[in-house]
């Protein structure tokens, strides 16, 4: 990898959200391992310092900051924890995500309903939100990439309806945002991953080789991807390289959803 492809973050400070593991982890070590500042947020402080462990095991500065991005007042203390502790933020991944209540519509609870839409989409938002505030004030601006993904906008599937619904609308909410706040210096984008190397891609009661197996037969590119190919578009969409792509929602499934 040429020397500058790996400092494209050098100074810079990344916030990413659900980073105590999976995909959250490996987007947070991504940015950290080209110079990145990162600042990671989740529920459960023991991951998030584990993710920490993680970057400062390689050389990299991290800093762990539990949040629930249900809450508005938990995303925006993380977002001042950043500017306190490295003095901005530059870049921000809005990646916590659950997946829950597997049903037709007709049968789904109203508590997996609520829980899809308050973590998926208003954490999106309220996370949002308070990155474009603290953005907008700063010289530089920002870049936001939301991660949605293959099923909501690009791809459906019976059964879980209320994960797609939700997943559409972060796609929707990030185009509109990125129209909102291009001129704030703020670059807004959206990431759509279908299955990865994580526990989420997991059906219940399945194990990594029964998936593997699976996916060679529903994925046209015969495997899942691996969370550092998602954590390279990632990296993409928030860098320099990516200084004209705004309100894109880039897929990253093995053509599941061409």
């Amino acid at each position: 990898m040429p020397a500058a492809a790996r400092t494209r973050f050098a100074g810079r400070t990344a916030l990413v959200t659900g980073g105590g593991s999976g995909l959250g982890r490996a987007i947070a070590l991504a940015f950290a391992a080209e110079g990145a500042n990162v600042v990671v947020t989740g529920r459960s402080e023991g991951p998030l310092k584990e993710t920490v462990a993680l970057i400062e095991g390689a050389g990299g500065t991290a800093l762990a900051h539990p949040a629930d991005v249900t809450r508005a007042a938990d995303v925006q203390a993380a977002v001042r924890a950043a500017v306190d502790r490295f003095g901005s933020l530059d870049v921000a991944v809005n990646n916590a995500g659950v997946f829950r209540g597997g049903a037709p519509v007709a049968d789904l609870a109203d508590e997996d309903w609520h829980a899809l839409l308050d973590t998926n989409v208003t954490g999106v938002f309220l996370a949002l939100r308070a990155e474009v505030r603290q953005m907008r004030t700063q010289d530089g601006g920002g870049t936001i990439v939301n991660i949605a993904s293959n099923l909501g906008a690009h791809k459906r599937r019976p059964g879980i309806a209320g994960y797609v619904a939700a997943k559409a609308a972060v796609s929707a909410l990030s185009r509109a945002a990125a129209l909102d706040h291009i001129q704030d210096g703020v670059r807004i984008n959206a990431v759509s991953p279908g299955p990865s190397a994580t526990s989420m891609s997991l059906r219940p009661g399945e194990s990594d080789a029964d998936r593997t197996a699976r996916m060679k037969g529903e994925s046209p590119l015969g495997r899942v991807s691996d969370t550092a190919e998602i954590a390279a578009a990632v990296l993409y969409l928030a860098s320099d390289d990516a200084a004209s792509v705004v309100g894109t929602d880039l897929v990253v499934d093995g053509g599941a959803a061409a």
